[in-house]
């Protein structure tokens, strides 16, 4: 794990170089940095740059959360103790119960799989069956901080965790690194967003600590990066991919 976090770094830093060179040389790239305007969003490539991000989809406006693949779960059916189970999300994004074999539980929430799960079971074996699921291990609730961070990586996230929590997780920023420059990204069913943050304007209370989801990624840059929006999408490509990489483990 050491080692690969290791590539990673060499990998951002390879990109990082792409940043300082492809930003002072075009004066028509949008300066992320500067801030943006939240009547409008800028776009480089498929990622779409905004001021605010929405929240994951499926999650009822961010409330709940998707089970994922590597999930650990555990399965309870009230007074059926020989049907209780602690299972695992496979990578097809099912679980295996007795009676009623696979069940599609990657993408669901708790109470939708309780549902389903019901539902199944009350088809052929129980009546009115009552089922509890308890997320023991979650896999999803992993967040990358990459860059300027004193131990940058990956980190398990909690339902609630905000972005200067996330940035605590990584041993806080980095002498050299600007607060001004912490960009979160996120994707959202098929579409990918990118939203620029301050930490000091979250810590002087001018700016509302923005709630971290699982699977996002933080970038922290130094005081001498000047940012685009088409290389900002290259860096976060080599950050995304760890992130997908890195979950299984």
């Amino acid at each position: 794990m050491r080692d690969y976090l290791r590539n990673i770094c060499v990998a951002f830093v390879c990109s990082y170089g792409l940043f300082m060179t492809g930003c002072t040389s075009s004066s028509s790239s949008p300066d992320l940095a500067a801030g943006i305007s939240t009547s409008s969003s800028k776009e480089a490539g498929d990622l779409r740059v905004v001021e605010v991000l929405p929240p994951p989809a499926n999650t009822n406006n961010g409330t709940d959360v998707l089970i994922s693949e590597n999930d650990l779960l555990e399965v309870d059916v009230f007074q059926v103790d020989e049907l209780d189970k602690e299972v695992r999300v496979d990578p097809s994004g099912k679980i295996s119960l007795a009676l009623i074999g696979p069940v599609n539980a990657a993408g669901k929430t708790i109470q939708q799989l309780e549902k389903e799960i019901e539902r199944q079971y009350g088809v052929k074996y129980l009546q009115n069956p009552e089922v509890s699921v308890f997320m023991k291990e979650s896999a999803g609730q992993r967040i990358t901080m990459d860059g300027a961070f004193v131990k940058p990586g990956i980190y398990a996230s909690s339902s609630n965790t905000t972005l200067l929590q996330a940035v605590a997780l990584a041993g806080g920023l980095t002498r050299l690194a600007d607060e001004k420059k912490l960009f979160v990204y996120r994707q959202v069913g098929e579409l990918k967003y990118v939203a620029n943050y301050s930490v000091a304007d979250i810590r002087s209370g001018k700016k509302s600590d923005p709630r971290i989801y699982g699977s996002d990624v933080v970038i922290s840059f130094d005081s001498s990066a000047k940012i685009a929006a088409e290389n900002l999408r290259q860096a976060l490509g080599i950050a995304t991919s760890a992130t997908r990489l890195a979950a299984p483990i």
